[in-house]
């Protein structure tokens, strides 16, 4: 048997979040090692999309603009439209703006937008693929395609991993550290004895489904914008008079769709519905279908590890979900939990980070995949969770006024679903020992629709445009450093030397960086602000504490503080 290969992490299972996490740890300089053993790598749309905090990742690593290139169109509208039938009557419609429009408001924002990276409608399918493509350009990542991890142990010094594959003989590799993503977490979950803990009931009792099955179908529909829509676009369009209602989602701008639809109500869970048909019910017409591919799935609760690791192995989040089972959360939130992950990684193997760095990161994470497991139960249903009357497509005065009825419930709870800026940008981690708090501040409030900037340490530094062209190079989060970057801000902040010298003496990199002008300073409420490599505020005060080494050790993970109060 041949010598084990080496890597520093190998990471287990290839989707979007593992995928990140490869290309954060090239970003900060480390290699890794991909094995994915070819259900991430499926062509199979499941709904999500990258959110504002993900694009914002994407950023960082100069992936944004490639990125947006992918799924719609800049100029197809990203409405929601319900439908009686598709191609009937139209109850509401939600308009929503193109990716062409949402940058023209980017460019014109003014200076302390907190949006410079808006969502973007490209299915997880399109977002893999890319990521995929581009890690196999980067040196620093080893990708093992159809390579399946069969046995993962550990012991003090390092983790072993088996891979096998069906046409080559098996691979045994050390790491230093593994972690297990997408298609690959339930493994190394298992191999950990860590179990999943489920969060709750998607829908409210009188909707449960039981052991019935829902159904996500990719189809190429080539006549459907042209036989059954008369008005608009849309990116989301529902179709509503039948039981079950139906979802299609736009995938290319064209003629590619993912169509999603819950159990009929009664339905036999031993017969599952047929695409096509489901789709020609509920356009009332007989259309040209081809089913690209379908799977099934019991829609159900979002399962959070009760750990996120053990020793020297470590899980994110569940990003491969059930199709648009949670809203595209826990694509977002395991790409979130990458970013967490990736530079505390960087840091021990580079040698400046302390044992409590990797440490902070379950207790850091797993507060947020619970919160955000809870936003996407509230705002995951459908419109199809809405009560729809009978007879919506009666030309009479009841008709009229039930679908009256019906399209103004459906742009409330259309609104409501889709509003979740607040889950995106407002993560904080406010009680990580590695954070220096401010305990005589209040955070902001934690709203799912809506966000409050603060450099309030826990929170993603807020957002600020250096100049007016707002372009690449333009954004505070442009010029933050791979390491740690402390902000001088106001028009005569105190030296940041002290705290070069502390950073030095540690080993941990860091940025100083002036930012000039009466906004960053109303912004940030503070002459000096350090933010992580993860753009989260760290500390912050008017001058340096007494004791700057203090707060390098705190803030690399290397003991706890020793003096008093950290903000000045």
């Amino acid at each position: 048997m041949s010598a084990p290969q080496r890597t520093p992490v190998a990471v287990v299972g290839g989707g979007p979040a593992g995928l990140m996490l490869a290309l954060l740890l090239d970003h900060h300089g480390v290699p890794s090692v991909v094995f994915d053993h070819g259900e991430s790598g499926q062509r199979r749309p499941d709904g999500s999309t990258p959110g504002a905090r993900t694009m914002e990742h994407l950023r960082r690593l100069g992936l944004a603009g490639p990125v947006r290139r992918l799924g719609l169109p800049g100029e197809h509208p990203g409405d929601l439209a319900c439908f009686t039938r598709f191609g009937g009557r139209e109850l509401s419609r939600l308009a929503l703006p193109t990716a062409t429009e949402r940058l023209r408001r980017v460019a014109a924002a003014p200076r302390t937008d907190q949006l410079p990276e808006p969502p973007h409608h490209a299915d997880r399918m399109y977002l893999a693929g890319f990521l995929r493509e581009h890690a196999g350009t980067r040196p620093n990542i080893t990708l093992r395609p159809g390579w399946r991890v069969t046995d993962l142990r550990q012991d003090a010094r390092q983790v072993l991993v088996r891979a096998e594959h069906p046409d080559h003989p098996g691979e045994d590799w050390t790491a230093r550290y593994a972690v297990g993503s997408d298609s690959g977490r339930d493994f190394v979950r298992d191999a950990l004895g860590v179990r999943d803990e489920a969060t709750g009931p998607r829908r409210p009792a009188a909707a449960r489904l039981g052991d019935r099955r829902a159904t996500a179908a990719h189809l190429r529909l080539p006549t459907f914008h042209r036989d059954r829509l008369g008005g608009p676009r849309a990116w989301s369009y529902w179709a509503l008079d039948e039981d079950p209602a139906v979802n299609l989602i736009a995938l290319n701008g064209e003629d590619e769709f993912l169509l999603l639809a819950a159990p009929a109500r009664g339905g036999h869970p031993g017969h599952p519905a047929d695409p096509g048909a489901l789709l020609r019910r509920a356009a009332g017409a007989d259309l040209p279908v081809e089913v690209l591919g379908d799977h099934r799935w019991t829609p159900g609760a979002t399962p959070v590890a009760q750990r996120f690791g053990k020793g020297r192995v470590f899980l994110t989040s569940d990003a491969d979900p059930a199709p648009a089972d949670d809203g595209g959360l826990g694509m977002n939130t395991g790409i979130d939990d990458a970013a967490n992950l990736a530079w505390k990684l960087a840091a021990v193997l580079r040698g400046w980070g302390g044992p409590g760095l990797l440490a902070s990161y379950g207790g850091e994470r797993r507060p947020i995949a619970l919160r955000n497991a809870a936003a996407a139960r509230e705002l995951g249903a459908g419109p199809g969770a809405v009560a729809r009357p009978a007879a919506l497509e009666a030309d009479t005065a009841e008709g009229r006024a039930a679908r009256a009825d019906l399209g103004a419930l459906l742009r409330s709870h259309g609104e409501r679903s889709l509003s979740s800026v607040g889950v995106q940008l407002g993560v904080r981690y406010d009680a990580s020992p590695i954070v220096a708090g401010d305990p005589q501040a209040e955070p902001p409030g934690d709203s799912w629709g809506s966000y409050t900037p603060s450099s309030l340490p826990g929170g993603r530094a807020p957002h600020l445009w250096l100049d007016d062209w707002h372009g690449q190079g333009s954004s505070l989060f442009d010029r933050l450093g791979p390491g740690y970057t402390l902000l001088r801000l106001g028009p005569e902040p105190p030296s940041g030397k002290p705290l070069q010298a502390a950073a030095q003496a540690r080993g941990l990199p860091l940025r100083v960086l002036d930012v000039e002008g009466e906004p960053a300073r109303e912004l940030y409420q503070r002459d000096l602000v350090l933010i992580r490599p993860d753009q989260h505020v760290a500390w912050r005060g008017n001058q340096l504490p007494t004791d700057p080494g203090d707060l390098v050790a705190r803030v690399s993970g290397a003991g706890q503080r020793r003096s008093g109060a950290w903000a000045a």
